[in-house]
């Protein structure tokens, strides 16, 4: 007969650790190391990513406006017609 799928192959020398769910906790030192940790990601990232980001936001606004101006009528070319 042929071996069972989880058993398919004899793994030697591979050592592997667990940690019963009930004796781990959920949430260990989350408020106290979690948040400040978040709050300096942000702050070392933020000043490297919002200068470019706020520069090509204000590129693509400028863009549009000027795009939607040139597709403008000008009113003094019709100035003389009834």
């Amino acid at each position: 007969m042929g071996r069972h799928f989880g058993n398919l192959a004899k793994v030697r020398h591979v050592i592997t650790y667990s940690l019963s769910p009930f004796e781990q906790r959920a949430f260990p030192n989350y408020f106290s190391k979690g948040i400040p940790n978040v709050w300096r990601r942000f702050t070392a990232s933020f000043f490297k990513v919002a200068p470019p980001m706020t520069l090509m936001y204000l590129t693509y606004s400028w863009g549009n406006s000027v795009h939607q101006q040139s597709k403008r009528k000008n009113a003094a070319d019709y100035e003389n017609e009834e």
